[in-house]
């Protein structure tokens, strides 16, 4: 581009804005093809397009950057507002608004000292929420049936742990497969907490008893999926106890501060998870012995109490003896007693069988026949009422008897109506049976029989073929053997000739042979090709 300098300008070029706006663009792309630029990222935006508009800037200038949608999915650390990070990508223009910006295809921390100081805002802006409060923590299920695996179907970590509770307690184990770092970690991890939480009791797919998420080591920036505040509070809104086991003893992430139990290593949560059952089995011995040793000690100190007391009691003579001696003279008192009571018992009788006259007898015996009388009268009409009450309970239950009756022998009869119908069909069939089977085994043997008519070499015969045999019956498939025979049999369709290999004589029509000396059958198709 030529400068203008000061004076008349008729002849100079007249460029258009597009033309500028395309020479700056080159010149920006040349100087500037590919970038690293270090600055604190500002002003952030998402929209619904999936790309990622953000600004880098020092103390003295802004850059605007963006990454399109596929940059932004494969990026391992995605820029927020404050971080300082190392932003990679080309320098360009944007003529639409005047101004210059980067494509961004990678970001990374500028430091792990930002990293850090990041994580450790987080992490207190989601302890001020209380997710990592020590009162949400719940017990771990001490034998749990179901334990979920949150891991990498593939990795060393899963066959760590399957083979540490295959040790120690085997039990049933459900893994839910995840990417363990990079861009979908964190969703796919909070997802498998959320999915089995969702899992209902007693269905199809048994829910587990605990979950253990697990990582192997690794940087930070690996281990940074489980720093996610998604992944977080999955782990806090879990109702299932949870176990962290991501990376190794020294690497912490946020994961560990929300879960139930945090384990230093995968290995170590399956330890976590179940004891060992040969442990539990030498302690359920040993509880057994010491619960019959105190058994048999508590038994012995009471019978050696009971024991004891027994000594300090008297003899069951010396007790018996004072209650004898008083009813030997109670006895001996009793006699006389029974003679004064009935002596006046009758003193005192015989003025009143004085007073007793016939007449009040017979005034006694007339009440007594009078209140006979209206018994008897009651009586009568009981048999008769009860006789009528009993035809009418009999005769209700001969009608019922009798609608029975009439039921069962309209069901027999139905059901010999069916048995008849179905007698008859299998007659029926039983008589077709044996023409259908006859019928199905002679079309088989046809079937056969023309196999055997086609596979047999007389077929072959008819196409044109001819089987050659020396004096013996021997087959002659050669021409070496053919000269060496000197004579040879020649069997066609029709019939069989002789013949000498150096000669043509006629013909000569070959009688069959008597049947003992019938020659063997040659083998069916194989040796003619």
């Amino acid at each position: 581009m030529d400068l203008l300098e000061d004076g008349p300008t008729g002849n100079a070029h007249e460029y258009t804005v597009s033309e500028i706006s395309g020479a700056v663009k080159r010149v920006i792309e040349g100087e500037f093809a590919r970038v690293r630029v270090r600055g604190e990222v500002g002003r952030v935006s998402r929209p619904a397009s999936g790309h990622m508009y953000f600004d880098l800037k020092d103390q003295g200038a802004v850059i605007a950057a963006v990454s399109w949608k596929g940059q932004v999915a494969r990026m391992q650390i995605r820029p927020e507002e404050g971080m300082e990070v190392i932003a990679t990508g080309k320098l360009t223009t944007f003529p639409g608004q005047s101004k210059y910006q980067l494509i961004v295809d990678n970001v990374e921390p500028a430091g792990a000292g930002a990293l850090m100081a990041m994580l450790e805002a987080r992490r207190k802006a989601l302890a001020a929420e209380g997710l990592f409060d020590a009162d949400r923590k719940r017990a771990l299920p001490w034998l749990p049936e179901v334990i979920g695996v949150v891991t990498s179907p593939s990795g060393a970590v899963i066959r760590d742990i399957l083979h540490r509770l295959r040790e120690r307690f085997p039990r049933r184990v459900l893994i839910w497969p995840v990417a363990v770092q990079g861009q979908a970690c964190a969703p796919e991890v909070a997802a498998a907490i959320r999915g089995f939480n969702a899992l209902m009791p007693g269905g199809a797919v048994p829910r587990p008893d605990l979950i253990i998420v697990a990582r192997g080591g690794g940087s930070l920036e690996d281990l940074w999926g489980f720093n996610e505040e998604i992944v977080v509070r999955a782990a806090a809104e879990s109702r299932i106890p949870l176990i962290s086991a991501v990376g190794h003893e020294t690497d912490t992430t946020l994961i560990d501060f929300a879960s139930d139990r945090r384990a230093p290593t995968p290995t170590a949560a399956a330890e976590m998870a179940v004891p060992v059952r040969a442990d539990l089995a030498n302690w359920l011995g040993e509880t057994g012995l010491c619960i019959t040793r105190a058994v048999r000690a508590r038994t012995d100190a009471r019978a050696q109490r009971l024991a004891d007391l027994s000594r300090a009691l008297g003899r069951p003579e010396a007790l018996v003896a004072p209650a004898r001696q008083r009813f030997d003279l109670v006895s001996d008192r009793l006699g006389p007693g029974l003679r004064m009571v009935v002596v006046r018992k009758r003193g005192a009788f015989a003025p009143l069988a004085a007073q007793v006259a016939p007449r009040l007898l017979r005034q006694v015996l007339m009440t007594e026949v009078r209140r006979i009388d209206q018994l008897a009268g009651r009586l009568r009409p009981a048999p008769g009422a009860r006789l009528r009450r009993a035809q009418q309970d009999l005769s209700v239950l001969s009608q019922r008897l009798e609608a029975a009756h009439l039921r069962a022998i309209a069901e027999i009869a139905r059901r010999t109506r069916e048995g008849r119908t179905q007698l008859a069909t299998l007659s029926s069939r039983l008589a077709q049976a044996p023409g259908t089977r006859l019928a199905m085994l002679g079309e088989r043997l046809d079937r056969l029989d023309r196999m055997r008519q086609t596979l047999g070499y007389r077929e072959t015969l008819r196409r044109g073929y001819a089987v050659v045999r020396d004096g013996q019956g021997d087959l002659l498939t050669t021409a070496m053997a053919v000269r060496a025979a000197g004579l040879m049999e020649v069997e066609f369709q029709d019939g069989r000739v002789t013949a000498r290999p150096d000669a043509a004589p006629a013909p000569e029509v070959v009688k069959p042979k008597p049947r003992g000396k019938r020659p063997k059958e040659p083998p069916e198709q194989g040796d003619l090709f």
